[in-house]
């Protein structure tokens, strides 16, 4: 398997991950906020070190491409090019949304009926969204929304939806009271949760390329939502 560094700065929280062989070898988490710039190079020195002392070469850097913070992801894509071109290796994007479905899927037993709902917080009542089933099959394409009461309607009356991520507590108090709508709190975008996704992209060298690869902002999800529709 390959050995990957993963760096995860998409939200408040900042990550790197040296992972191998369907295991985490080290990974270091800040979740204090908005210190990405001041952390993140540290992490991944720390990562580099491990590698070095354990004799595994670099195979290719991950980094999660969006939805979501401009400052959090500017800063992780641009130390990913750099460690990428210095090591002269592949660099792998990965959803920030399907990052954090990883991560509730792979926390507890669920029916294979079960769909996953990631959100990631924008402004008002917006939030960058998708609905994934168990095969991490896309039910409803990462898109921006503007939440109400019948928001992931069509979903709900199918079955069981799995609501996560700094946008949910706003679907909550709109939500909460379908049979089929459950919460998870304290979901977070992790490098440590990016390892299967960036092993699957090597695998089907699925990469980005150095010179013209871009992030996916909120802003710009922000900037396709009338401006009546958000209040402004």
């Amino acid at each position: 398997m390959a050995v990957i560094i993963n760096i995860e700065t998409s939200t408040d929280v900042c990550s790197v991950a040296l992972t191998f062989d369907g295991q985490v070898v080290t990974n270091r988490e800040d979740y204090q906020g908005h210190n990405h710039a001041t952390v993140l190079s540290g992490f991944i020195k720390d990562c580099l070190e491990e590698a070095k002392d354990k004799n595994l070469k670099i195979d290719a850097v991950a980094v999660s491409i969006g939805p979501g913070s401009y400052t959090g992801l500017r800063i992780g894509l641009s130390e990913a090019k750099g460690l990428a071109y210095a090591l002269d290796v592949p660099l792998i994007g990965v959803s920030t949304l399907e990052v954090m479905t990883v991560a509730v899927m792979f926390s507890d037993f669920f029916d294979e009926n079960v769909m996953f709902a990631p959100m990631i917080d924008a402004r008002r009542m917006e939030v960058y969204t998708g609905v994934y089933d168990y095969a991490m099959t896309p039910l409803k394409a990462p898109a921006p929304l503007i939440l109400d009461e019948n928001s992931y309607r069509e979903y709900l009356d199918k079955g069981p939806v799995i609501f996560f991520g700094n946008g949910s507590d706003k679907a909550r108090e709109l939500l909460q009271s379908h049979p089929h709508a459950n919460f998870i709190t304290e979901i977070h975008p992790l490098a440590s949760n990016m390892m299967a996704l960036s092993e699957r992209s090597f695998l089907k060298k699925e990469f980005l390329d150095l010179a013209y690869s871009t992030p996916e902002y909120l802003k710009e999800f922000q900037a396709t939502v009338p401006k009546s529709k958000l209040g402004l």
